[in-house]
């Protein structure tokens, strides 16, 4: 199976609740998958890995994190094109809005989405943690 990278930056815990679920589901299907912050994963990385997950929750005026995982993104996006990749993050009062530019972005980069971004609203519940583990092995499956 395919090695997966999950790449998340989160401030409340809520992004990392949901990495940690992503890669259950896609452990539970035979993923070989690591977890990184963005402080531990650097764009040269990106090469060793075959599929990735991005996690990110909205900031500001709902965009991405901008000191570090946008950065860190834009870097990315040239290893990405044409890999298989997920995207999820959680938001508190936007409604989850920041996906729709960021899914935009990653289909005009080349990222091969396997799924709809999935956006939560503060921490994940069961119904999301649920969501999240879908995604993950969509993500192995795919």
């Amino acid at each position: 199976m395919s090695k997966i990278a999950i790449v998340y930056w989160s401030g409340t815990g809520n992004t990392e609740m949901m990495a940690k679920e992503v890669a259950a589901g896609a452990q539970a299907v035979g993923g070989d998958v690591s977890i990184f912050h963005t402080t531990e994963f650097s764009a040269d990385s990106a090469a060793v890995f075959e599929k990735f997950a991005l996690g990110c929750p909205a900031m500001g005026a709902e965009e991405l994190e901008d000191s570090e995982f946008q950065p860190l993104y834009e870097k990315m996006k040239p290893a990405l094109a044409g890999k298989k990749v997920a995207l999820f993050g959680s938001y508190g009062w936007g409604g989850g809005e920041y996906m729709t530019p960021w899914k935009e972005d990653a289909v005009a980069a080349g990222l091969n989405l396997v799924d709809e971004p999935l956006a939560v609203e503060n921490a994940p519940d069961d119904d999301a943690k649920a969501k999240c583990q879908e995604l993950g092995k969509a993500l192995a499956l795919a």
